[in-house]
């Protein structure tokens, strides 16, 4: 059953610390390895160099993450990750956080996004390409598992 009607609206804002606990809890559950630690949350929320958004809908209720790393002086934004709760997918949680995500970017005067994504994760590259990245590089052994990772962009003009 899903946790929301599908034209709940889907709410993207910037983390807060009291966000610590959904923001590891969805990490853990979402990923086997290359996970985030608890710490390095806390470090990103207050990081001039990062973003850490959450996707919420029905009062709060914590959906999704997505974490942007900026570096001073480059045009280049990168979505280092990005995270739904399983019974919110197909639910437009991906595409709101993406959507935010590129206006953080451009916000930060940043022309293009880039990211990586296992190259088994089809779900994620057909959503990844549907929204306009484009696919430029494989990078073999990215993940700590051994798996390789696709290399995606995305212009923002």
């Amino acid at each position: 059953m899903n946790p929301l009607p599908a034209t709940a609206p889907v709410r993207v804002r910037r983390a807060e610390r009291s966000d610590l606990d959904d923001l590891v809890a969805l990490e853990e559950a979402s990923f086997d390895s290359d996970r985030l630690s608890r710490t390095q949350y806390r470090r990103h929320l207050d990081s001039d160099s990062a973003r850490v958004l959450v996707a919420s809908a029905n009062h709060r209720r914590f959906l999704g993450t997505a974490v942007v790393f900026f570096r001073q002086g480059s045009a280049v934004a990168r979505l280092y990750s990005i995270a739904t709760r399983p019974d919110a997918r197909g639910m437009g949680v991906g595409s709101a956080l993406l959507a935010a995500a590129e206006d953080a970017a451009r916000q930060r005067g940043c022309r293009r996004l880039r990211l990586e994504v296992r190259v088994d994760n089809e779900t994620a590259t057909r959503l990844y390409e549907r929204l306009g990245y484009r696919r430029f590089a494989r990078v073999a052994g990215y993940y700590e598992d051994g798996a390789d990772g696709w290399r995606y962009e995305k212009a923002l003009d």
